[in-house]
């Protein structure tokens, strides 16, 4: 069902945004196939990008089978390593590709992703894969799902437990945070496939979705997918920090509005190369006939900065990412 993983192919495809004479590198990054939920990977001099799939055709909102992943030297030119797995090799699983998000632990590089679970414990659940590089080819870790929805029980709905995302601290114990509408976090054993003690719910203001989590110094940031209800419809990116994983967590508000057309949005971050950069995805892609839709999604990247009291500074997302001239102060 796989290309071969041995030859990956240098993207080349003159998209829409290339016929608009935007440069190599500029947003959309990614023109070639519909791509969502941005997770960065830096090893060594290079950063691998892990995304989904969508397949949506017409009217159809997700239609996610696979997870691909790209890799970049330059943050302008990306190699297409093709898919590294599909849903269906998780047997327990019935469908859904959903968020994802790869780290390097233990000589190996393990991915944490959320499907569909099949009828022996209905409801989203995550998944755990590993393999010895970072393009695969990746193996159920488990062969069962490592959280279910019925670890999670003060929850109110089946989807609850998705968008997996995973951080080793300095003293080399691993966490892992999820969800929707709730946020949850706990420690994963040593082995990555197990939880190690009490899962604890940490939602912050107006969470919805697409957790990420990250360091810098001696802070710690909870930057997520947010939904006031009450005054927007669209998905914005907000963020928390503290002192410790567990918390508590204080709210820094918005780090960037809506993505182009696109209701959802989902935040990667990631030091590459002495900079800082903030992955997205809208739906301001077309290819073909296939206009950007709620399940027609593009990753884009922006630069990131920081202020003097570790705050991050809003970001503003653009066609031209990191391919602009100047840089914002």
């Amino acid at each position: 069902m796989f290309r071969s993983l041995a030859l990956p192919l240098l993207l080349t495809i003159a998209g829409p945004a290339l016929a608009q004479g935007q440069p190599a590198g500029a947003n959309p990054i990614i023109r070639d196939r519909f791509t969502a939920d941005p997770a960065p990977l830096v090893v060594g001099d290079r950063l691998y990008l892990y995304v989904g799939h969508d397949e949506a055709q017409r009217d159809e909102m997700f239609t996610m089978r696979e997870w691909l992943v790209y890799s970049t030297t330059d943050m302008r030119h990306w190699t297409d390593h093709g898919p590294i797995l599909h849903v269906a090799d998780f047997k327990w699983a019935k469908k859904d590709a959903w968020a994802s998000q790869a780290i390097y632990r233990n000589g190996k590089y393990w991915f944490y992703a959320a499907v569909e679970h099949d009828d022996s414990h209905p409801g989203k659940a995550i998944a755990v894969a590993v393999s010895d590089t970072p393009t695969g080819p990746f193996v159920d870790a488990r062969g069962s799902a490592l959280i279910t929805n019925q670890m999670t029980p003060k929850g109110t709905h089946s989807w609850e437990d998705i968008d997996p995302t995973v951080f080793t601290d300095d003293d080399g114990t691993t966490w892992i945070a999820w969800g929707n509408r709730q946020c949850y976090i706990a420690r994963l054993k040593p082995n990555m496939i197990e939880i190690d003690g009490p899962i604890t719910e940490i939602t912050p203001p107006h969470f919805e979705e697409g957790p990420w989590l990250h360091k810098r110094g001696n802070l710690y940031y909870l930057t997520y997918a947010s939904l006031d209800r009450a005054t927007h419809r669209d998905e914005r990116v907000s963020y928390a920090t503290a002192t410790a994983p567990a918390g508590p967590w204080t709210y820094r508000g918005t780090l960037t509005g809506s993505g182009k057309y696109s209701f959802t949005i989902h935040p990667g971050i990631a030091q590459f190369k002495g900079d800082w950069y903030l992955f997205l995805h809208n739906a301001a892609l077309s290819i073909g006939d296939l206009n950007g839709a709620i399940g027609r999604r593009a990753v884009t990247v922006e630069r990131l900065d920081y202020n003097a009291d570790g705050t991050m500074k809003p970001v503003v997302q653009t066609d031209a990412g990191v391919t602009a001239t100047v840089r914002r102060q």
